[in-house]
């Protein structure tokens, strides 16, 4: 797919809120309208966390995906967008791995967080943050682990350079999920995930099961054999080694 033309502001809350009440005013916002922030106040992450940047020093955006038909596809789409991103930072010589849904990590350190969200029945917006320049002091002031492209190389690094760069991987992964969903996607996916084969927990607030990783169905829910033997598919959740 063709992205537009990155939109650039100084400061805005959180670019998810601001271009999914953006679309909801005007729905003539075109399939691949990207809105980018510099200083974001109130950025949202998965499970009610914060994603906060100032000054450049990590790259915050979202993105409009229209007519989106097969939903059933939706949980691989965070997918398909970390797969993007961990290539750009590859391209730098960094090694990264995936952790479902929507993760991205460096030595067990997140370096990026992805989240989807539908402002309209047929339409997704997808925010990405990706540490670029964050410093280990800045890094440690967070509450899970963190690093950045600054901390893993020593190099300052451009957001916008980034951020344009990676909008052409970004594109042809998304056009690969919209014509053949998580099956596009399951090797490279698998070729970078974290904790395969390993032990998880996973769930959301008092609801979590224990179990190994094995593998992703067709849609890329995650598939968990528990201890009693029993394999179960699960589509959303939080993840913890």
């Amino acid at each position: 797919m063709q992205f537009q033309p990155p939109e650039w502001h100084d400061r805005l809350t959180s670019t998810n809120t601001v271009l999914c009440d953006r679309f909801l005013q005007d729905n003539s916002l075109p399939d691949g309208f990207i809105l980018a922030a510099h200083h974001q106040t109130s950025g949202r992450g998965r499970l009610g966390r914060s994603w906060k940047t100032s000054d450049s020093k990590n790259l915050t955006f979202s993105f409009l995906l229209k007519s989106i038909n097969n939903f059933h596809q939706i949980t691989a789409l965070p997918m398909a967008v970390a797969i993007s991103v961990a290539s750009a930072l590859e391209y730098h010589g960094l090694n990264v791995q995936t952790k479902w849904p929507n993760d991205l990590l460096i030595k067990k350190r997140k370096i990026c967080g992805i989240l989807a969200e539908r402002p309209h029945p047929s339409s997704i917006v997808v925010g990405v943050g990706v540490n670029i320049n964050m410093t280990l002091k800045e890094a440690s002031s967070i509450d899970q682990p963190a690093t950045s492209f600054f901390i893993e190389t020593g190099r300052k690094l451009s957001v916008q350079s980034f951020l344009e760069h990676l909008l052409p991987i970004l594109g042809d992964w998304i056009r690969k999920w919209r014509i053949d969903g998580f099956s596009a996607l399951h090797g490279a996916w698998l070729d970078r995930c974290f904790n395969l084969g390993q032990q998880i927990e996973i769930g959301d607030g008092s609801r979590r099961k224990i179990g190994i990783l094995t593998g992703f169905g067709s849609a890329g829910q995650l598939k968990l054999l528990e201890d009693n033997g029993q394999q179960v598919e699960i589509w959303s959740g939080d993840l913890r080694a």
